[in-house]
């Protein structure tokens, strides 16, 4: 059995406003991969991310190419434990 990973990543550059979130919640659906996706106030999109490590490398090298409009300028990402996410979702608005 291939083993879930979880993954916190925090997108950099020009990612909001360009439709991140909504396109990553279609390449995460299209790859099996569960999880969030939120802009945050400091002009980064943060994500979290579950699945097995083909499904999000695969991921991962979208999330450093973006849609279209996205210039990524860098991408940070570390192993996080597991939430069990049953599906992808857009956080439409930060928390807090």
């Amino acid at each position: 059995m291939n083993e879930k990973k979880h993954l916190n990543i925090a997108v950099h550059g020009k990612v909001q406003g360009v439709y991140f979130r909504l396109i990553t919640k279609a390449v995460a659906d299209q790859l099996g991969v569960k999880g969030t996706a939120q802009n945050r106030p400091d002009g980064t999109v943060y994500i979290e991310a579950e699945g097995d490590e083909f499904a999000l490398e695969s991921f991962l090298e979208w999330c450093r190419e973006g849609p279209e409009k996205a210039v990524v300028e860098k991408v940070e990402c570390v192993e996080g434990g597991m939430k069990n996410y049953r599906n992808f979702e857009v956080i439409r608005k930060t928390q807090g």
